[in-house]
């Protein structure tokens, strides 16, 4: 009895941890078109900067100080 309590145990335990673990083994199964990290992000951000949105943080960051000082 004691035997089949401890095999529903570690069934239930494995059950439950791979469940847990299938998004993070189905991310790292993926395949990689471009490997070229550094450039992604050099294009993404001269795509921030062109796009006008750096404006936009430099404003809402400004405006939110402002704000922060006057509440407090």
């Amino acid at each position: 009895m004691e035997t089949l309590l401890n095999h529903q145990l570690i069934q239930v335990t494995m059950d439950v941890y791979h469940n847990y673990l299938l998004p993070a083994s189905s991310l790292l199964a993926q395949q990689i078109e471009d490997p070229d990290i550094l450039g992604q992000i050099q294009d993404a951000w001269w795509n921030f900067i062109d796009s006008g949105q750096v404006w936009a943080l430099l404003i809402g960051v400004f405006f939110g100080y402002t704000f922060k000082g006057f509440t407090g």
